[in-house]
């Protein structure tokens, strides 16, 4: 049998109450049913309903109180509030706090079924996206985070074990790292995942443009302000909010971002009004932060509020195992979008690829591999197509040549001796990374001199069917 999922009622009229547990159990629902706002609150921290049909006033705890718990200990439930003494002001507010419906009395029990309807339709709704993206999740892994690198691996299970949590969160890491991924990994893995993911970089703003983006402003706040403005801390709110290079914020918008993270609230520009906002924060920094604070140019109370949770992402040069991965990836994806022709890339460029520091990490070695897709006209992409900044930091840092610069047969022949390596000398298996069969790759072992002394694979194998 379906299960149609769970009621909880709270009403103080013992009257009203049992006649909506009557309705709701003929609905079909697992219904419980209390008298007192205390009780009920009480209950729901320690138990979840798919909705909560509540009176707004009551002795001891009333509706809205019942509200806040019930959003703050299970989000993904449904509040209808219901009240024979509705205001405008408390309908608002109870909208505000996350309420799905606001009923006034008297009510007609056929608008009461259809409202507990369409709430639990919108929970069931909810339940199987998100059981939907868990499953795809573990099909696919991370997704746009690539790697096999053992550093990586570990951070992305600690990514795994904080995120649902939802503990304020600080990621470190140079330019071009992968911050921002990460970050949304942690917001996919966290425990609303079907709420909004907020982005905001805050080193391209100014000081009032910054308050503007974060807080919003209302309608005559200053010159140009002709309608009013939702900030992006309203805009996540049941999400998460990412402030990407966060040390690039002035020490007077750090206390205003404090007091946003302590209270939970915010106020507009210009305006009177807080507003509640239910966020997660995660900030990002290639710089220093505790050094930063030491300095005077971050004020202490508010790292310590954001680095709950630090994660440092490696640069790309101490994860040199993931290039090859990385590359072929972006050359996957720039082949579809200028629908080229090119296959893959020549064992020689790959070498020099995996030699070079990326000091712009992996934002830099995807526009590189862009770069190469692009002005290829052939199926491989070749040393040719690489930008000379590339070889000519490859052919001064080559490491173990001394001063003389490498061959295109030597850093070959170090690239499918790592590869062979990689794989454990699983020729097939090496053959398919190189993108090259394996016929190929024998005769590329017997040019270079690699086969084994004993007359290992000295026989050119057979071709695949």
């Amino acid at each position: 049998m379906v299960d149609a999922g769970s009621v909880l009622i709270v009403d103080d009229e013992a009257i009203a109450m049992r006649n909506l547990a009557h309705v709701m159990r003929k609905e079909g629902y697992r219904t419980t049913a209390l008298e007192d706002g205390q009780e009920a609150v009480a209950l729901l921290r320690r138990q979840t309903f798919d909705v909560v049909l509540t009176d707004l006033r009551m002795e001891g705890s009333d509706g809205m109180e019942v509200l806040r718990v019930c959003k703050q200990r299970a989000p993904e439930s449904e509040v209808i509030l219901i009240t024979g003494f509705a205001t405008l002001e408390s309908a608002v507010e109870a909208m505000r706090e996350g309420a799905f419906f606001y009923i006034a009395k008297p009510f007609r029990l056929d608008e009461v079924r259809k409202v507990v309807r369409e709430a639990m339709q919108k929970v069931h709704l909810r339940r199987e996206n998100r059981d939907l993206r868990e499953k795809l999740r573990r099909l696919q892994g991370d997704g746009s985070i690539i790697t096999r690198d053992p550093g990586m691996l570990k951070l992305l299970e600690t990514v795994r074990q904080v995120a649902p949590t939802g503990c304020n969160t600080l990621i470190t890491g140079e330019s071009g790292v992968g911050k921002e991924l990460i970050a949304r990994a942690i917001h996919q893995h966290g425990g609303r995942p079907e709420g909004p993911f907020v982005a905001v970089n805050c080193g391209v703003f100014s000081e009032d443009l910054l308050a503007s983006e974060l807080f919003g402003h209302e309608k005559g706040a200053f010159t140009g302000a002709v309608v009013a403005k939702v900030g992006l801390m309203e805009a996540a709110r049941g999400g998460t909010l990412f402030l990407d290079e966060l040390t690039e914020m002035s020490l007077s918008m750090q206390v205003k971002l404090l007091r946003a993270i302590q209270e939970r609230e915010i106020m507009r520009v210009g305006g009177v009004r807080p507003i509640a906002i239910d966020v997660r924060f995660i900030a990002a920094t290639n710089r220093n932060l505790a050094e930063a604070v030491s300095l005077g140019k971050f004020r202490q109370d508010l790292y310590f509020r954001l680095n709950v949770i630090t994660l440092s992402i490696p640069p790309l040069k101490e994860r040199r195992g993931d290039i090859a991965l990385l590359a072929d990836h972006f050359l996957k994806r720039g082949v579809e979008r200028m629908d080229r022709r090119v296959r893959s890339i020549a064992p020689e460029a790959m070498a020099i690829l995996r030699e070079y520091d990326y000091p712009g990490n992996i934002r830099e070695l995807e526009n590189v591999i862009e770069r190469a897709v692009a002005l290829c006209n052939e199926e491989v992409i070749t040393p040719q197509h690489l930008p000379d900044e590339l070889r000519i930091q490859v052919i001064r840092t080559f490491r173990g040549r001394g001063d003389r610069p490498p061959t295109l047969e030597e850093l070959e022949t170090d690239y499918i001796r790592w590869v062979l390596d990689e794989t454990g000398g699983n020729q097939t298996l090496a053959a398919e990374i190189l993108a090259i069969d394996r016929v190929s790759l024998w005769r590329r072992l017997k040019k270079l001199r690699m086969l084994s002394a004993d007359g290992d694979g000295a026989r050119e194998p057979p071709a695949a069917n």
